[in-house]
């Protein structure tokens, strides 16, 4: 039951994280506003990563970040790439259309997890999960019936389809962690979570120096320009506390 309230609080909070991406996007640069939201998660996450490496923190500590090898690495910078393709296309979509249809949408995740769910590690469904399953499909269904009302047809424009995608990405994000957070006895790697949560922020950030420095930045003054809004703070700040929820509720033992 604790993984399940943390999950409903992580979910709660991503929808803050919602509303605040929405202000900061209006009529402003996508990639510069991604690029501060990484930057200031990674900030976050430096005290905790200092402290550990100075042995300010007790190794036995939930905030503890432990040293890990070289492989393990690489499975996180795997994570920080699904999860910044999946941001990337969600960032251009949410900027392009309303909440009332992105919100939905992005609640249409965790029904994929749950497929992703019985598809790869063989889970079995309760008859609640089914009746969310039978939901999400009629919800989208209806969605698409209303969008059409609104001039927007979710297989001719290419932001729904983005955020579809984005959808997508994150419920692959989900079942990754699963992966990457279960003990090696139930078929995970057994990863610390505040490790994976840490290091992660730090690999989007780098990615995102890259695609900055390479994309946006050659082609500045012939596309939207960048300005500076205190809501993106708003963005790092209710997206980490909702990892922090997310993470530990994976590590709950029956999660």
């Amino acid at each position: 039951m604790t993984w399940f309230l943390l999950a409903v609080a992580s979910a709660a909070l991503l929808g803050f994280y919602d509303v605040f991406k929405k202000q900061s996007l209006r009529d402003n640069a996508v990639i510069p506003v991604l690029l501060i939201n990484t930057a200031l998660s990674s900030l976050l996450f430096l005290p905790l990563l200092c402290a550990s490496q100075f042995s300010w923190i007790s190794p036995q500590s939930h905030w503890y970040v432990p040293s890990a090898p070289i492989t393990h690495h690489l499975l996180v910078v795997g994570k920080a790439l699904i999860v910044l393709t999946s941001w990337v296309c969600g960032y251009f979509a949410i900027k392009h259309l309303p909440l009332t249809l992105v919100g939905p949408i992005n609640a249409t995740r965790p029904v994929m997890t749950l497929i992703g769910a019985l598809l790869i590690y063989h889970e079995q469904f309760n008859l609640w999960q089914w009746a969310g399953v039978l939901l999400a499909i009629i919800s989208f269904f209806l969605l698409s019936r209303s969008g059409r009302k609104e001039g927007i047809h979710f297989l001719h424009n290419r932001y729904i389809l983005l955020i579809v995608l984005a959808a997508v990405l994150g419920a692959c994000s989900g079942l990754y962690d699963k992966f990457l957070l279960a003990p090696a006895d139930r078929g995970g790697q057994g990863l610390n979570a505040i490790f994976v949560q840490s290091w992660y922020n730090y690999y989007q950030f780098a990615l995102m120096l890259l695609i900055f420095f390479t994309l946006w930045w050659p082609t500045r003054k012939q596309t939207t320009p960048f300005h500076w809004r205190w809501s993106i703070v708003g963005i790092s700040l209710f997206l980490t506390a909702a990892d922090l929820f997310y993470f530990y509720a994976l590590s709950v033992p029956g999660a």
